[in-house]
């Protein structure tokens, strides 16, 4: 069993109150299989976090990013085999022509609707954060592998939402 664990980062492109959005459905054994996340990946060796982000979006979306921010960093931890640190980023400019991507089907989606759409439950969590512009945070969270959400901790304090049923 592979103990070490994944660096990856994870960006939210915006226009127009819009997010992009990456539905993925293009691959097979994939832990986000039908759900819809933003783009990033894996890092590749001795990469920094803002070059991983920078060639991830241009493979998966053709754009070149010449303004982004990060905004946090996700500690996404899934049963016992998967623990990845998502450095998650937004970004409001870019250059070039969206392509099509291997991996899914990218999508503009008015950002009131996206809790509306298929994602992970604490992806609800960091949106709220990004949408009331939080300072730069670390939140932790911690899923079953029937992709329930069992805990969450945000800047090393227990979350709780206020009528949440799934934690």
């Amino acid at each position: 069993m592979n103990r070490t664990p994944q660096l990856t980062t994870l960006c939210y492109i915006e226009k127009d109150d819009c997010y992009l959005m990456l539905h993925r459905v293009k691959k097979q054994n994939d832990i986000n299989k039908d759900k819809y996340i933003g783009i990033g990946g894996h890092f590749e060796y001795g990469e920094s976090p803002d070059e991983c982000l920078i060639r991830e979006a241009k493979e998966e979306t053709g754009l070149t990013l010449c303004d982004y921010r990060a905004r946090g960093i996700i500690t996404f931890v899934y049963g016992k085999d998967v623990v990845e640190y998502m450095h998650l980023y937004t970004a409001t400019g870019f250059e070039g022509k969206l392509t099509d991507c291997d991996e899914g089907e990218l999508i503009w989606i008015k950002k009131d609707e996206v809790s509306d759409l298929d994602i992970w439950e604490g992806d609800k969590i960091f949106f709220d954060l990004l949408n009331k512009d939080a300072e730069f945070f670390s939140l932790k969270l911690v899923y079953d592998k029937d992709d329930r959400l069992s805990k969450a901790v945000l800047n090393g304090k227990e979350y709780e939402r206020e009528n949440d049923e799934t934690l």
